[in-house]
């Protein structure tokens, strides 16, 4: 379910999925609006699948939020449906990203958006590196053996894949191939597909309520599969076009 609101023509579209996270929603919505004030932008909330007051939260801060737009997924589809949701229903040709949980600063918004356009059209993303986390120390670990692992993997020179914070042209996002945790991967497939990839050092903040809705356990394997696919894609992209180069040059 789809609710209308904001702009026509908003030039930065900011996507939020967000699970059971009704006490974030108002402070992180504030801030987003302070931190684009003077631009022309949309505020796109996908609810994925939330079982606490985030619909109510979402529903009553439309009537404050001209520019705040929810989305509305029946049950939770993950993090990866939720952010392509949002970008299909974006309306600016640029696209912002951050996590729902407040851990992601929307001051940096301004400077994600300034890398991309400055190396247009050469960037297909800007990925935000996280510096001084605020996560548990098991949690600092798994994210490190996970970006340790992918980076070995990929080598698509990403150190941190985790961040939320993200800019890219919607377009370019839309063409990426889509599967279930795509948003850990982006890095590698958008250098797949010809763009090159900026990044901004940004501060992670501790989280104000609640408790994270992303397990390492219960994504661990199929991480792995997901890693196996992505590699596979990237060596599959290379031999077609050295195929198509020898065609050219008969």
């Amino acid at each position: 379910m789809s609710q209308s609101n904001g702009p026509e023509n908003p030039a930065i579209s900011v996507v939020v999925p967000v699970r059971n996270e009704a006490g974030n929603v108002a402070p992180l919505v504030a801030e987003i609006a302070a931190a684009l004030q003077g631009r022309a932008f949309e505020i796109v909330y996908v609810d994925d699948g939330s079982q606490d007051a985030t619909a109510d939260e979402l529903r009553g801060l439309m009537a404050q939020h001209p520019r705040l737009r929810q989305i509305r997924h029946a049950q939770s589809c993950g993090q990866s449906a939720a952010v392509r949701t949002g970008v299909a229903a974006a309306r600016a040709p640029v696209v912002v990203t951050l996590d729902g949980d407040g851990q992601n600063d929307p001051a940096y918004l301004p400077a994600l958006v300034a890398a991309l356009e400055a190396g247009a059209p050469r960037l297909g993303l800007i990925a935000g590196q996280r510096v001084g986390r605020k996560s548990t120390g098991f949690k600092r670990l798994q994210s490190h053996i996970a970006n340790s692992v992918r980076s070995a993997v990929l080598k698509d020179g990403t150190r941190d894949t985790g961040c939320g914070l993200k800019a890219f042209p919607r377009d370019v996002f839309l063409a990426l191939p889509y599967f279930d945790g795509l948003h850990r991967f982006l890095p590698a497939l958008v250098r797949r597909d010809g763009f090159d990839v900026g990044y901004v050092d940004v501060v992670d903040r501790p989280r104000r309520h609640g408790t994270s809705n992303y397990g390492f356990f219960d994504r661990l394997w199929i991480g792995i599969l997901d890693l196996a696919g992505v590699w596979w894609l990237i060596r599959r992209k290379k031999r077609v076009s050295q195929s198509e180069e020898i065609t050219l040059a008969r």
